[in-house]
């Protein structure tokens, strides 16, 4: 909802951020397999590559990729590919 010159809002660090439900039905990885965004403890390098990589195939034809990427960055996602980037990835980009 569109916020009035007249009425002020505090910022928060959830403030503009999509609830996850308003959004994550119409992602491409709802249809996949979610242990691709999550690679488990232990996991071997090359398989935690591979499994990256094929997350981020899914990620890259994803309508809804922004608004999943802009959830994680927000929200302080610390685990699994999001918006077709791993936590590593978006630990370097920081909040925007």
């Amino acid at each position: 909802m569109p916020v009035s010159a007249s009425t002020h809002r505090a910022w928060s660090p959830a403030a503009d951020v999509p609830p996850l439900a308003s959004w994550r039905s119409a992602g491409a990885c709802g249809a996949g397999d979610l242990d691709l965004f999550f690679a488990p403890e232990g996991v071997p390098r090359r398989e935690r590559t591979r499994r990256e990589a094929a997350a981020k195939a899914v990620c890259a034809g994803c309508r809804v990729r922004r608004e999943c990427l802009r959830y994680a960055l927000r929200t302080g996602e610390r685990f699994g590919v999001w918006g077709g980037l791993t936590e590593w990835e978006r630990a370097r980009i920081g909040k925007p």
